[in-house]
């Protein structure tokens, strides 16, 4: 069968930059920092004490007190990303089939601070017995923004939530391309949410030595491809894309952001937090999206890379590009948005390729911040551009995003500049 192509109609954002899309890019082209301390939660006592929190949100300012209090907050932020999205879609949903609009929304956690406050709260009240909140689990799990997205709308087709770590909301958003083209669905609202700046969250990944400990100086603290990187700092947000059949879009005169090209999947198989030395999985990933959307290596003009600020990861993805893109890796653009937005864990995917298609929209690539002459890692490749500290001025008709999660899943999606064949 012919596979119907795929275009971006609608973005929505809440992030550590900005509580909408426009806010959040301008942030990023000026090379702002989303962290600072962390106001949500005590950390006195952790060894991390900064985050990328979203600023001056107030749930009231957008759901019923009562309801307010149903919703964790990561649902909160996907549900307002997803508003965001819809209505910058322009869909006319009373002339919609709604039985053919889908929901794929993701979260790598879900709801963790809900289940720190009903655990906590049962802790402290053990010897009367247990007394959870009726809504402990439908605030809890991973899928439930995917659900209530589609119940404030009356979306009918697909509706699930994909749960891949990291590369989540990308696993997502290739999910809701290939049923899309698939002719399973006229559009979907994708993307992914994330709220784990708690106290499981925090503690956790201290835990795991994967955060970044210079409470000294936070937005400083996520320098990728720097020697003296020392782990990410931990985001939150909200990231939504609706994604849609072009000749749909085209019949109801819809604004084209971008085009989706492709996608590529792939896992480690190697290790449960760390990527793998040699990159293999990353290579496989990009090789298997450029071939999705039957594209060359030359073809793409940046990359937006995982880019963590981890020891490990950093060197592994640095050295997949180079193996993927050979000689042409030295004329792409690569940058790390997460030096500004910190790492949004499951909405990270969403976050990096909005980055990717405003990119094209405006012809900037955003920096990588942070980085300071005499602090290179010898084991990485600085003839690589990676638009360090600075927006760099190109025109971009094919971006890729990367993005790859704890137990070696990896996710990657090509977009493109629209244009009618």
């Amino acid at each position: 069968m012919e596979l119907k192509r795929v275009v971006v109609t609608g973005l929505g954002a809440i992030t550590p930059l900005g509580n909408n899309v426009e806010e959040t890019w301008t942030s990023l082209v000026n090379g702002v920092s989303g962290a600072g301390p962390i106001t949500l939660l005590d950390v006195s006592k952790f060894k991390t004490q900064f985050a990328c929190e979203v600023k001056g949100f107030d749930p009231e300012a957008h759901f019923d007190k009562k309801e307010a209090r149903k919703i964790d907050r990561y649902a909160q932020l996907g549900i307002v990303a997803a508003k965001e999205a819809v209505e910058d879609s322009g869909l006319d949903l009373e002339k919609e089939n709604l039985d053919k609009i889908g929901v794929i929304f993701s979260s790598g956690i879900g709801g963790i601070g809900t289940f720190d406050q009903e655990a906590g709260n049962y802790a402290k009240n053990e010897e009367l017995g247990p007394r959870f909140s009726p809504f402990f689990i439908p605030k809890m799990i991973g899928d439930i923004a995917a659900g209530r997205i589609s119940m404030i709308y009356g979306f009918r087709g697909p509706n699930y939530g994909t749960v891949s770590a990291c590369a989540s909301s990308t696993n997502g958003a290739v999910d809701a391309f290939n049923l899309i083209r698939l002719g399973k669905a006229n559009a979907i609202v994708t993307g992914g949410a994330e709220a784990a700046v708690c106290v499981s969250g925090v503690g956790g990944f201290n835990a795991l030595t994967a955060l970044s400990t210079r409470n000294d100086s936070p937005q400083t603290a996520s320098r990728p491809f720097s020697k003296s990187r020392d782990g990410f700092v931990i985001g939150e947000g909200g990231v939504a894309l609706v994604l849609e059949e072009l000749e749909h879009a085209l019949a109801r005169g819809a604004k084209i952001y971008a085009e989706v090209a492709g996608g590529g999947l792939s896992a480690d198989a190697y290790h449960l937090t760390a990527s793998h030395p040699d990159g293999l999985g990353a290579i496989l990933v990009m090789r298997n999206a450029l071939e999705d959307a039957e594209m060359k290596p030359e073809d793409i003009d940046y990359i937006n890379v995982h880019g963590t600020s981890t020891p490990v990861g950093d060197v592994s993805e640095a050295k997949a590009i180079k193996e993927v893109f050979g000689e042409h890796a030295y004329r792409l653009n690569i940058s790390s948005t997460k030096s500004m937005t910190g790492h949004l864990l499951g909405a990270a995917g969403a976050l990096e390729a909005m980055a990717c298609i405003l990119s094209i929209r405006d012809g900037v690539v955003p920096p990588t911040i942070n980085f300071t002459p005499g602090d290179e890692d010898p084991e990485i490749d600085y003839r690589l551009n990676f638009t360090f500290n600075k927006a760099q001025t190109r025109e971009v008709k094919a971006a890729l995003s990367n993005t790859f999660g704890f137990g070696g899943h990896n996710a990657c999606l090509i977009v493109k500049r629209f244009e009618r064949i």
